[in-house]
């Protein structure tokens, strides 16, 4: 599907994933934990992680980038709340045929505000979420994904928002 397609299928983890799993030591699991909730913001951030771990800053560089590789870490960045930053979003659903799935993935993922999609074994098999800076930008690049990918589009916006803090012990 192209550099940027960002639609994957849940539904089963990759041999790669498997594997990793199982590959990694107690270094690894301490990094992941480290970075997934207590990610140092200073100016040599795994230098800071290496330090709490006993580790040098280039062997934990070694390490992340091994498990970015691997499917492991699959981003490293900062989450926002974005309605108090002024945006609207929307989770939208769409059917789309397989011969028009890597067209529509395309046009979907040209737009910055695709967090993210993934594909369901459901009729609604292409589901992604969309933030724009006001409600009638949001409205407007649907309705131009629609009319580019001929696939209409199901946009569901949240009516009331409970966000949750998860960490992923490993």
């Amino acid at each position: 599907m192209g550099e940027g397609v960002r639609a994957h299928r849940p539904l089963s983890p990759s041999p790669t994933i498997l594997n990793m799993r199982s590959d990694m030591d107690s270094l690894d699991r301490a990094i992941l934990n480290e970075i997934q909730s207590h990610f140092p913001i200073v100016a040599r951030p795994y230098a800071e992680v290496g330090a709490r771990l006993g580790l040098s800053e280039a062997e934990v560089l070694r390490r992340v980038q091994r498990l970015c590789e691997a499917g492991v870490i699959r981003r490293i960045g900062a989450n926002f709340t974005s309605r108090r930053l002024g945006y609207t979003s929307t989770l939208c659903a769409a059917h789309v045929s397989p011969a028009e799935l890597e067209r529509f993935v395309e046009v979907v993922n040209r737009y910055p505000g695709v967090t993210h999609n993934y594909l369901r074994r459901h009729h609604y098999n292409v589901w992604f979420t969309l933030i724009a800076p006001s409600a009638s930008r949001l409205e407007e690049i649907l309705a131009e994904i629609s009319r580019e990918s001929g696939v209409e589009i199901l946009s569901l916006p949240a009516q009331e928002v409970f966000k949750i803090k998860v960490d992923f012990p490993v």
